[in-house]
């Protein structure tokens, strides 16, 4: 830890980022557009390299409406073949950085019926469905204690600024519960019935293990998915990768306006 952060620092100067973004499938481009300064995560001592098609792996700091932000452009997935302690690793070099308020982006698949493709939906709980935890291990006191309370993961407070952004600028926000599973095959009908039965209004690959690790570091956490496909649960339309791009794609306007109008207000 001590060595990536050394390294970063020796990158920024003073620059103390509060606000941590990490940018989804798709979602990329807001990095490309406010970019002061980018480190590849290749550079960085103990940080890995994203694989996937989308995610250009790079560490961008900037100013953007007088806050500083750190913006993850591109994740690492447990699927991939990382280690929850690898994927995670760079929400814990954010904490040490100075990050106090960390947005999550993601693409989602619809579970909720009444979900289109190209909603957005802030998410107001998590199911883990993964198979593990990143707490498990050895426990650093420093970082945050063993057993973590995960009542309030994504914080109330920043739920509602985010509705009230939304409102101002005309944009509909869903608010649901997102399902997590570990991945890189899509789910099963039977698995989406079940996951709507559990509560689940959309389903992805992602975003958990960071938000656990966020919330047991201090750190506290908005959420939001781009749904990227229509629910169903007849097997009737297949899925793929490039789908969930072209609707990111379709949906990037609004969704950048507004985390650039959340970022203002936080």
């Amino acid at each position: 830890m001590n060595e990536s952060i050394r390294f970063i620092n020796e990158k920024i100067g003073d620059f103390e980022p509060e606000i941590g973004i990490i940018l989804g499938s798709g979602l990329g481009e807001l990095a490309d557009e406010y970019c002061d300064i980018a480190i590849p995560y290749s550079e960085i001592p103990n940080f890995i390299q994203s694989t996937v098609k989308g995610h250009k792996g790079r560490l961008v700091f900037s100013n953007i409406h007088d806050k500083k932000v750190v913006m993850m452009q591109g994740r690492n997935h447990f699927y991939e073949g990382h280690t929850m302690q690898e994927i995670t690793y760079p929400v814990k070099v954010m904490k040490q950085l100075g990050v106090k308020k960390l947005i999550l982006t993601n693409a989602a698949g619809a579970v909720n019926e009444k979900y289109n493709p190209g909603d957005l939906m802030l998410i107001k709980d998590h199911i883990n469905f993964m198979g593990t935890n990143p707490l498990i291990g050895q426990n650093d006191e420093s970082l945050g204690e063993r057993f973590p309370d995960m009542t309030e993961i994504y914080k109330e407070d920043l739920i509602q600024v985010a509705e009230k952004c939304g409102n101002e600028l005309d944009i509909r926000l869903q608010k649901g519960v997102y399902f997590a599973n570990s991945g890189p095959s899509y789910e099963t009908p039977a698995e989406i019935h079940m996951a709507r039965i559990l509560g689940a209004d959309a389903v992805g690959m992602s975003t958990v293990p960071e938000a656990i690790v966020a919330n047991y570091c201090g750190i506290k956490v908005l959420g939001i998915s781009c749904i990227s496909n229509a629910a169903s649960s007849s097997g009737g339309s297949k899925l793929s990768h490039e789908e969930v791009i072209e609707t990111t794609n379709r949906a990037k306007t609004k969704f950048k306006q507004l985390i650039l109008k959340i970022i203002s207000e936080i």
